[in-house]
């Protein structure tokens, strides 16, 4: 009864930390350059990343939040830089987060995307096809 009562919890602390790990991106990160901050967040079980802090928020004339203007959907050139959602619809899967897409405001293109969480280092692979012809870049906590 003992060695049941051990399986057993043992089977329970696996998968409570099998689910803490899902949850090990929620949080702020900077991108590569260090000019942007994206805060991670789950809702109704998939991943997402908001741009929530920029280096320069303001277009060249100091007073205008900066817009989406490189966006090949000219109905979404006005839209504001900060607080849009660039990563979308992860779900986690064998230890990494897949199925997601990532857009980057700075060249207006979408790509599907993989992340994956390594010593403190999210590497997130953007890619079109196949993750083997992509690029990966490393955010890091603030």
């Amino acid at each position: 009864m003992k060695q049941l009562a051990l399986v057993v919890g043992f089977i329970l602390a696996s998968m409570t930390g099998f689910a803490q790990t899902a949850d090990a991106i929620k949080g702020v990160w900077f991108n590569p350059e260090k000019d942007g901050k994206v805060e991670i967040y789950e809702a109704s079980g998939k991943y997402y990343g908001k741009l929530i802090w920029i280096k320069s928020p303001f277009e060249a004339d100091g007073k205008t939040p900066r817009k989406d203007s490189k966006n090949k959907d000219s109905k979404l050139r006005d839209r504001p830089v900060l607080n849009m959602v660039i990563l979308t619809g992860f779900r986690f899967e064998n230890g990494k987060w897949t199925d997601g897409e990532i857009y980057d405001p700075k060249s207006g293109k979408t790509y599907n995307s993989v992340m994956t969480l390594k010593d403190c280092q999210l590497e997130i692979r953007g890619y079109v096809g196949t993750p083997l012809f992509g690029k990966t870049v490393i955010f890091t906590r603030p």
